[in-house]
């Protein structure tokens, strides 16, 4: 659906441009008359663009108003706020008793966090005020620096955590590199990808997207080489959503697709004994020795969201995080969400993340901007794509799988880099002509 309504705006823009061609051209012999027909152009012109602003108001009545690009744009601000704001308070309480029985303040993981929350808000406000033309010139440079930063994993700054090889200390700052490769290869591979499109249509074939091909393999690869699986189910995702609104030739996205699914699972899930426990976890019995064992954290997470009932236990009250819950305040943040604000608040945290998913879509399909368009999708398949993980995680639904919830879990350099790419998603959804007009004063 979206490579239909991309191909019917490219050719209704190629349409305009041939008939703006054709006035020009008839109008280069009439230099007398140009002067006396301008008003006539300018009048009609003014009538034709009052009309569909007519329109456009009584389409975005009642429930129709949920397609208002300007509903969408501050919808999408609140949504990210929210949730950031909402995970701040999550934090504390969900860390708490874990930091006084480490012997540090109850409040030394939400004060970090909120750190991490304010230097996040700040380069989200820079990223917002850049143009989307910044985006795809500096994107190749990002990328390498984000490649440079994922092989520092592999260096003696490298540290370790879980079995995954994807975190680098400088000083006594820590820093996933892997969070940064995934907002670089948003704002990289349409760029790249919108390139190849049009040297294959010039005659160059597959060979076009050699460059696209090899910046995201490199991603991938560093990744994996980690053994940090969960990130770059993200990445690969990020990369098949990128390719195949571009463009590119069916049959070999889906011969691309097999074979990435089939490497994935051969060497990395089945050729991995701790994988395989994991989804048998999952999907397998989960009594005697197992449920102390692989299964231990999942069926905390859903002894957590069972005991919240419609209301929940009340904000702090939760007893999983009595050190039962292994990651209560990161990767099954959502199970103390759902033990504390019961079913409602589970609900209204999938509600905020539906928001945000539908405004980042439904200005991606109407904007003109074909750059804005796929970046905007890359970034929401990132956000939302990884939210849905993490919650069939915690809802037993996929097996154990690190990856923290967007904008709510703790970690400093996801909430960074997930606050910077709202930033740079506001900047591409201004890209819009009614957002671009509602907000050009500010």
């Amino acid at each position: 659906m979206l490579m239909n309504l991309t191909d019917r705006w490219l050719r209704r823009r190629s349409q305009v441009a041939s008939t703006g061609r054709t006035a020009r051209s008839a109008s280069s012999g009439e230099v007398g008359s140009r002067e006396r027909q301008e008003p006539q152009v300018e009048r009609s012109t003014g009538a034709a663009d009052r009309a569909p602003r007519s329109r456009r108001t009584v389409s975005y009545q009642g429930i129709r108003a949920l397609l208002n690009p300007l509903w969408c744009y501050y919808g999408f601000i609140t949504a990210v706020v929210s949730l950031t704001v909402f995970g701040l308070m999550m934090v504390f309480s969900s860390s708490a008793v874990d930091m006084v029985a480490q012997g540090n303040s109850p409040w030394s993981q939400a004060i970090k966090q909120s750190l991490f929350c304010l230097i996040g808000f700040v380069v989200a406000f820079v990223a917002m005020r850049l143009p989307a033309r910044f985006y795809r010139r500096i994107s190749t440079v990002f990328l390498c620096f984000g490649l440079f930063m994922q092989m520092l994993t592999f260096s003696p700054l490298g540290h370790s955590a879980g079995g995954n090889s994807g975190w680098i200390f400088i000083g006594s700052i820590s820093l996933q590199p892997a969070e940064i490769l995934k907002l670089a290869l948003s704002i990289w591979l349409p760029g790249v990808l919108l390139d190849a499109a049009d040297a294959q249509t010039r005659g160059e074939g597959l060979k076009a997207y050699i460059k696209p091909a090899l910046g995201f393999l490199a991603a991938f690869g560093l990744i994996i080489l980690g053994k940090d699986l969960g990130t770059d189910l993200i990445v690969v995702f990020i990369g098949m959503v990128a390719f195949f609104i571009s463009g590119f030739p069916l049959k070999w996205f889906i011969g691309a697709a097999v074979l990435g699914l089939a490497g994935i699972v051969g060497f990395f899930v089945v050729g991995s004994g701790n994988r395989m426990q994991r989804i048998m976890a999952a999907y397998g019995d989960c009594s005697g020795d197992a449920s102390q064992d692989v299964c231990y954290q999942s069926i905390h997470g859903i002894y957590a969201m069972g005991s919240g009932g419609l209301t929940g236990v009340g904000l702090g009250n939760s007893r999983e995080k009595w050190n039962y819950l292994p990651e209560a305040h990161n990767d099954f943040i959502f199970a103390v969400i759902g033990e504390e604000m019961g079913f409602i608040g589970a609900a209204l945290v999938i509600i905020a993340f539906v928001v945000v998913g539908w405004c980042m879509l439904r200005i991606a399909l109407t904007t003109p901007d074909n750059y804005a368009r796929i970046a905007l999708i890359c970034l929401a398949a990132w956000i939302v794509g990884q939210a849905l993980i993490n919650i069939c995680v915690v809802l037993g639904l996929l097996p154990v799988i690190g990856l923290p919830l967007p904008f709510v879990s703790a970690g400093g350099t996801a909430l960074v880099l997930c606050l910077t790419a709202a930033g740079v998603a506001v900047q591409m959804m201004r890209t819009h002509p009614d957002i671009q007009a509602a907000v050009s004063g500010d």
